[in-house]
């Protein structure tokens, strides 16, 4: 038997697949509790991971939408836990409002500070960007360590991030920094379990930028 078919390519131009795309997701997803601009983000989640189960955990401080679109529009900085989040994200749209994306996990002071001390560079990173980014946004996709610090630094009050996109990936302490970073009472995206990473924390952010940019 002949099992060859011919492969007949796409015509349609990419803007086009991304609406379609969008319009499969919707007919899967269906009804839903979430409010419009909060699915902005699911959507754009679901569409870089085509995993309708991690869409559907995603968890929303109420003001998280409101929080991000603002400290965006006002410049704020945008800290990414890693340089593939910082690379993924549209840089355009959050410096056409005075903004930047910065990492800092691969800079020298860090790892020689994380070296010193025996710990993680993602953890010397963090306490290194609150000192920068007061109100800004955190994106952590990769680096549970680096969202638990946070965490304990807002809990001693050192550190006043204006949205937590907290999707870090992994089965070390990833789900458990979720949990932990949902009892507080800070506006962040976030979501259950272990599944995460940072494609899905650069659309969660990239959805915020977009609204951020419709006046």
């Amino acid at each position: 038997m002949d099992f060859k078919t011919e492969f007949k390519p796409l015509t349609v131009q990419p803007e086009e697949i991304e609406g379609i795309s969008f319009q499969m997701i919707d007919d899967e997803v269906g009804e839903h509790n979430y409010t419009p601009e909060q699915y902005r983000v699911v959507q754009r989640v679901i569409h870089a991971s085509a995993d309708f189960e991690l869409g559907k955990s995603l968890l929303f401080h109420p003001k998280a939408m409101e929080a991000g679109i603002q400290a965006i529009r006002s410049g704020k900085k945008v800290v990414a836990d890693v340089q593939m989040v910082q690379s993924g994200v549209n840089k355009t749209r959050i410096e056409k409002f005075g903004g930047e994306v910065n990492v800092y996990i691969s800079d020298p002071d860090v790892m020689k500070e994380a070296k010193r001390l025996n710990t993680t560079r993602a953890i010397i990173a963090t306490r290194k960007a609150i000192k920068e980014a007061e109100g800004g946004i955190f994106a952590i996709g990769n680096a549970p360590t680096a969202l638990l610090e946070l965490i304990r630094l807002i809990k001693e009050e050192d550190a006043k991030p204006g949205l937590i996109i907290g999707l870090p990936v992994g089965f070390v302490s990833a789900a458990e920094s979720k949990e932990e970073l949902a009892k507080l009472d800070v506006p962040f995206i976030t979501n259950i379990g272990r599944k995460g990473g940072s494609t899905v924390t650069v659309a969660a952010l990239n959805a915020i930028s977009i609204l951020a940019e419709q006046v």
